[in-house]
């Protein structure tokens, strides 16, 4: 069994104040909403109402929060164990960081601060191109330089032309990613023949796993136990399908939600979890 590491973080008004990662209250707001918007197929109602709350409890030092889960819990009418799954999930999205804090009075374990983090936005480069060297007018006679420029068009042409050739015959290709497990891709294969597709769904599958331990990578569920609740939740995502049910925010929302629920429910499996 691994030893728990020792909490070093103090819990004061500085600490809290160090911790902050917005100027001001404006940015937290924007940063929360871009959130909800980047991951609406991802969140469902109580993961969205425990942001929603962190938010809210955040404003005092922007983005640092230091609820208990049992007040989050007792302020939403959820248990204190759905509170614990949805800042898992919220924390394995990149949305908070969860800091474990004890007391300086008798240095015991207190709080954690739930620290929303601010968005990464990728740039692009702008790359500009350096002048040709030796870009003198070449002094040839008119005839010359017309069947010049016109044989490098011809030959750029021909490039183009085998160039797309080999872009349509990738384009075509339909494989599947190796991170995706085969028994996985057999079964969503007998619904969808898109790769694309059928990545998307496992991707969901990866997403919905919390990250318990950042430093070594540990899961709530191993590779195995994911495999298993993946299939499960496709077997009853494709009997939702057959029965029509009708999916306001797409397929991979309402697949989104059947993990999730199914994650919720085998924690608390004591045969599964041994498995």
């Amino acid at each position: 069994m691994k030893k728990k590491q020792s909490i070093t973080i103090i819990a004061s008004e500085e600490t809290y104040k160090n911790l902050a990662k917005f100027e001001t209250i404006q940015d937290l707001n924007n940063t929360v909403r871009a959130y909800k918007e980047k991951f609406a197929d991802q969140l469902n109602k109580n993961q969205l109402a425990v942001l929603n709350h962190l938010h809210n409890y955040s404003a005092k030092y922007f983005g640092v929060s230091f609820r208990t889960k049992n007040n989050i819990a007792k302020d939403l009418g959820i248990s204190r164990r759905t509170v614990i799954r949805a800042c898992l999930h919220l924390e394995s999205l990149g949305i908070i960081k969860q800091l474990e804090m004890k007391r300086g009075s008798d240095m015991r374990q207190t709080s954690n601060a739930i620290v929303i983090q601010p968005m990464i936005v990728e740039e692009k480069q702008v790359v500009t191109p350096e002048p040709a060297k030796n870009s003198k007018s070449c002094h040839t006679n008119k005839t010359n330089s017309i069947s010049l420029k016109q044989n490098i068009l011809n030959k750029r042409n021909d490039i183009a032309l085998d160039s797309k050739k080999h872009e349509d015959n990738f384009q075509q290709a339909n494989f599947v990613s190796h991170w995706v497990p085969d028994r996985f891709v057999s079964l969503v294969s007998s619904f969808y023949s898109e790769s694309k597709t059928i990545q998307e769904f496992w991707k969901v599958v990866r997403q919905c796993n919390p990250i318990l331990n950042h430093e070594t990578g540990e899961k709530a569920f191993n590779k195995d136990q994911e495999l298993t609740i993946g299939i499960k939740a496709i077997k009853e995502f494709a009997m939702k399908v057959k029965a029509g049910v009708r999916m306001k925010k797409g397929i991979f929302a309402y697949f989104n939600g059947i993990v999730n629920n199914l994650m919720d429910k085998l924690y608390f499996d004591r045969n599964f979890m041994e498995q």
